[in-house]
C-alpha cells in the first residue's frame, strides 16, 4: 500500500474487491494500465463475509473465460459438471430436462463453492505485479478534482484518511453500492417478499451431474451438483415465514426442504450451516457517470432463478476490459474514463442485460404466481421446452451463458479474436 501523501493517479480504481471486483482487475492486467483495487478486507484467508458458502452456477461462457484468466486452476478442485438442468413446478404436471450431450457438449458448466473461488482468485491477485492493493480501506466518496481528466477518491485505511485519483471509477461494492450512491444514480427496485436460504445438502445418492430446480408458489428449491459428493442447496421462502424457518434445527430444515423438493434427487440427509438473504432486485438507473461505471451487484441485483447473476456480472467486467483494450491504438495511452468508451460499454451490454433480466425476473414473477389458470399454461411451457427446438435452443444457449454477443474471453477458445 501506497505511503507517500501525494495523490496516486490510476488508470482504473476499482472500489470492492469481490467477486466481479476482482475478476476485472485480473481482466486489465495485461493491458499494462496502472490499477487500484479497494477491498473492505485484509490480506488474509478469504472473509467469510465476501466469499460465503453460497454456490456459483458457472456457464460455460463463465468457465472458458475464468480458464484464460488461470483463475480456474488456482480452485482447490474442480467443481462439480453440470450435465442435466432439471426443471419442474410442485402441483403443475410438465417438466423440462435438458441434456449437455444432446447440444454436442460434456456440460453446461460447473458449480463452484463462493469461498473456493474466493481463494482462487486471490492466489491469482497476488501474481500480479502491477496491480495497487488497498486493502483494509474504505470508500468514502469522491472530492473536487483539479481538472476534468480524473475523479478524486477518497478513502479510509489503517492510516487515516487519503485521496487518490482515477481516470476511471469503477463501482463493484455490490447491491447498496456507495459509488452508486455517491454518483447521485438512482435505483428501481422490486421486493419479490422472499428470503433465500443457502447452505450444503448430502442426500443417500451421489449427485450424477445433474442440477434440479423445484419451482413453487413460494419460490425456487434448488439442488446443484457440487464436486464433494454434496449439493448446493437453494431454498426460497415466503418472506413471513423466514425467521420461522431459521429457527427450525437440522432435522425440521430438511423436513420442509424434502416436502418443497420431492424424492427425485433421494432422502436429504444432512446439511451445513444456513445463511439467509432476502431477494429483492435492484436496478440502477443508469450505468455510467461522468468518468465512473458501475458493474456487477451495484448495476443489477437480480433474483437467482437461473444462476444468473454473477455470470451477467462477469461479463459486465470482461467486456469492460474488452472496451478499454480496443481504446488503445498501441501509440497514445488510452484514457479509461473516456466519454465515448463508456457510451460504448452501455452500448455493448445493453442487450445482454435486457434479456437476461427479463428471463430472471419473468420467470420468478410467472413460476411464483399461485393463479389457478397460469398452472396449465406453465406446465405446456415447460413441456415445449423439451419438445420445441427453437424455444429449446434459447433456453440453452442461456444456462450456457450465450444469451447475447459476448466478450471474446467467454467464447470457446478457438472462436476468439
Amino acid at each position: 500500500m501506497a505511503t507517500s501523501s501525494e495523490p496516486v493517479i490510476h488508470d482504473v480504481l476499482i472500489i470492492g474487491g469481490g467477486l466481479v471486483g476482482s475478476s476485472l482487475a485480473i481482466a486489465l492486467e495485461p493491458l499494462g494500465l496502472n490499477v487500484g483495487l479497494v477491498e473492505a478486507v485484509a490480506p488474509g484467508p478469504s472473509d467469510a463475509s465476501v466469499f460465503d458458502q453460497r454456490n456459483l452456477s458457472f456457464a460455460e461462457a463463465t468457465v472458458n473465460a475464468l480458464t484464460a484468466l488461470r483463475v480456474m486452476q488456482k480452485l482447490a478442485s474442480p467443481g462439480g459438471a453440470i450435465k442435466r438442468i432439471h426443471v419442474s413446478r410442485r402441483g403443475d404436471f410438465g417438466r423440462s430436462v435438458l441434456k449437455a450431450g444432446d447440444h454436442g457438449r460434456s456440460e453446461f458448466g460447473r458449480v463452484v463453492v463462493a469461498r473456493d473461488f474466493g481463494d482462487a482468485l486471490e492466489k491469482r491477485l497476488a501474481d500480479l505485479e502491477r496491480l495497487h492493493r488497498y486493502r483494509p480501506a474504505r470508500f468514502l466518496g469522491f472530492a473536487d478534482t483539479p481538472n476534468s481528466d480524473c475523479r478524486a477518491v477518497k478513502l479510509a485505511d489503517a492510516d487515516g484518511e487519503r485521496t487518490v485519483l482515477a481516470r476511471l471509477v469503477v463501482g463493484a461494492d455490490g447491491t447498496r453500492s456507495a459509488v452508486r450512491a455517491a454518483l447521485g444514480i438512482g435505483t428501481n427496485e422490486h421486493d419479490y417478499r422472499q428470503t433465500l436460504f443457502v447452505t450444503r445438502l448430502r442426500t443417500d445418492r451421489a449427485p450424477d451431474g445433474t442440477a434440479f430446480e423445484r419451482l413453487g408458489d413460494d419460490g425456487p428449491t434448488a439442488l446443484l451438483p457440487r464436486g464433494d459428493r454434496h449439493y448446493g442447496l437453494v431454498h426460497a421462502v415466503a418472506r413471513e415465514e423466514a425467521e420461522a424457518v431459521a429457527a427450525l434445527d437440522e432435522a425440521g430444515f430438511l423436513r420442509r426442504v424434502q416436502e418443497a423438493f420431492g424424492w427425485r434427487a433421494g432422502r436429504f440427509l444432512s446439511c451445513g450451516p444456513r445463511v439467509a438473504y432476502p431477494l429483492v432486485r435492484v436496478l440502477a438507473d443508469r450505468l455510467v457517470a461522468e468518468r465512473a461505471v458501475l458493474v456487477g451487484n451495484a448495476a443489477q441485483t437480480i433474483h437467482p432463478l437461473g444462476a444468473q447473476g454473477f455470470n451477467l456480472g462477469l461479463r459486465d467486467a470482461l467486456t469492460l476490459a474488452e472496451k478499454i483494450s480496443a481504446s488503445g491504438d498501441g501509440s497514445a495511452h488510452v484514457d479509461c474514463g473516456d466519454a465515448d468508451l463508456l457510451s460504448a460499454y452501455v452500448t455493448a451490454r445493453a442487450d445482454d442485460r435486457r434479456r437476461t433480466l427479463a428471463f430472471s425476473d419473468g420467470l420468478a414473477r410467472l413460476t411464483a404466481n399461485p393463479a389457478e389458470l397460469l398452472r396449465p399454461l406453465r406446465s405446456i411451457g415447460l413441456l415445449a421446452i423439451d419438445r420445441v427446438p427453437s424455444l429449446q435452443a434459447e433456453v440453452v444457449a442461456g444456462a450456457l451463458g450465450y444469451r447475447a454477443n459476448v466478450p471474446a474471453l467467454c467464447r470457446p477458445e478457438g472462436m476468439r479474436p
